[in-house]
């Protein structure tokens, strides 16, 4: 399926400013920097973009943990108010991946989202998120399946851009993923960067961002339970832990980067 549309030739201009909106994977987990910070696709995209082009803007309002409803609640209005060229929007996997989902409700919310931010920006970008390959998404593959198919339908009606990075066969590579199995690695997030990078209609800096990292020996089995162990321990009871007590990992975190500023590199 193709999803990358063209640009429209008066969209060739070039962009001078970027909004982000989201949860983690806008955030940029597990892309991790120095001082603690997370990195990320969203700032590696605006880098590049600030490079090109004098006085460009960034925002990035994600905030990991974010269900579709608070993006739509907390972030939405926000960006659209602020007049940004391009937005970029990836909401609602959080909510697949919830024991109960309604995902006509989850339709409903992604539906509004697209509604106000769309005639707010010159380019609305939306994405088909990655997936690991694996037991634990298997399971919750048909709910990301058809939130893709609503976010295609709502990407032709509404004349935003979709990113496939779920047909991408390199990110579903278990070795881009962070050892909590729901986040990717830096180099995760730089194919991502360059995917957005490549549907904006700029010039690829990396044509075989899809193409699989060369082939390694699995570990053994020890290092594999190991492993399995370290991610049950680590991540997997404090994610029911919060699941069961109606937290996140989001609860009381401020955005990212909350007003459209100059960018400047975080490290």
């Amino acid at each position: 399926m193709q999803t990358n549309a063209t640009l429209p030739q008066h969209q060739n201009l070039p962009f001078s400013s970027l909004v982000a909106v989201g949860d983690s994977f806008t955030e940029g987990m597990s892309d991790l920097l120095p001082d603690g910070s997370y990195r990320g696709w969203a700032d590696l995209l605006a880098a590049r973009m600030a490079a090109r082009t004098p006085g460009f803007r960034y925002a990035n309002l994600a905030v990991r943990g974010k269900l579709i409803q608070q993006i739509v609640d907390e972030q939405v209005d926000v960006a659209a108010a602020m007049g940004a060229d391009v937005i970029t929007l990836v909401g609602g996997l959080n909510d697949t991946l919830r024991p109960k989902c309604d995902m006509a409700r989850v339709r409903g919310l992604l539906e509004e989202a697209v509604e106000r931010l769309a005639p707010a920006c010159r380019q609305l970008v939306l994405m088909r998120s990655p997936g690991r390959q694996g037991p634990v998404l298997d399971r919750f593959r048909p709910r990301m399946e058809e939130l893709f198919a609503c976010i295609d339908e709502l990407a032709a009606r509404h004349g935003a851009l979709v990113v496939d990075l779920y047909g991408a066969p390199s990110l579903g590579d278990p070795r881009l993923w962070d050892v909590d199995r729901l986040h990717l690695t830096a180099e995760g997030h730089r194919r991502v960067a360059e995917a957005v990078w490549q549907v904006l209609g700029h010039d690829a800096e990396d044509p075989h961002w899809r193409t699989p990292i060369a082939a390694t020996p699995p570990p053994n089995w020890t290092a594999r339970r190991t492993a399995d162990v370290r991610f049950a321990r680590q991540h997997l009871l404090p994610w029911i832990g919060r699941r069961l007590t109606g937290r996140s990992s989001g609860d009381g975190r401020p955005p990212k980067r909350p007003e459209l500023l100059p960018y400047e590199e975080t490290a």
